[in-house]
């Protein structure tokens, strides 16, 4: 079955402090887009990569790709849009039907191929995976009336990849645009497809202050088991 990644890299870098979107910093020699479009492609080599970007960096993303990965041609290069539903949107513009589709933060550049692969398997066989981590926090509930604890072990942290089979997710993004609709599984759940959960990677961290080019440079330093 054809493959699609949905590499949303969209974003401005504002939390960052940077005039450059995270996307583009500089991760072990190069941007942190770099590593993460690596292990999609470690994963299944024949996989269609779908880069979702801001418009005023379409080029270097287009040169990024000639420079580290000039022997490969499944690229396709859009413009996002003014969120990441209609940026994930965009990118779904360029899937095939009959696919699997991956949609993932672009700056989640430490996943693994395990976790690619589980998500994939999981998908052919349930129709979508969606990984998710447990909370090692305490959690509470603020309201207007005051706040009130609730059970963490109940609360799933949600990451990407989500993957999906190419039909069901193209015809819920069909769907006008909602507050509501934070990710890829929101957005499914909307037009009433059940989300399967799986064991998402406690190092799969989203990366969207200094801190955490910090510690994602130590955790690409340290030995592969």
């Amino acid at each position: 079955m054809k493959k699609f990644a949905v590499l949303v890299a969209g974003g401005s870098g504002t939390r960052m402090n940077s005039s450059v979107p995270k996307q583009f910093l500089e991760l072990k020699g190069k941007p942190v887009l770099c590593h993460t479009i690596s292990v999609f492609l470690n994963a299944y080599s024949d996989i269609q990569i779908v880069l979702v970007l801001p418009k005023t960096f379409l080029e270097e993303g287009q040169n990024i790709i000639q420079t580290h990965f000039p022997e490969f041609s499944n690229f396709t290069i859009v413009e996002g849009g003014d969120t990441r539903f209609h940026s994930v949107k965009n990118g779904l513009n360029k899937v095939e039907h009959d696919s699997i589709v991956f949609v993932h933060d672009a700056v989640r550049c430490l996943l693994t191929e395990k976790l690619i692969h589980r998500l994939f398997d999981t998908a052919l066989e349930k129709g979508n995976a969606v990984p998710m981590v447990l909370s090692k926090d305490s959690v509470r509930i603020v309201e207007v009336s005051g706040n009130r604890t609730i059970d963490r072990n109940k609360l799933a942290l949600i990451q990407t990849p989500q993957v999906f089979k190419s039909e069901a997710l193209l015809n819920a993004f069909k769907a006008d645009y909602r507050e509501s609709f934070t990710d890829e599984a929101s957005v499914a759940e909307a037009a009433g497809i059940s989300i399967h959960l799986i064991p998402g990677e406690e190092n799969n961290l989203k990366i969207t202050r200094p801190i955490d080019l910090v510690v994602a440079e130590q955790l690409l330093s340290q030995p592969t088991k």
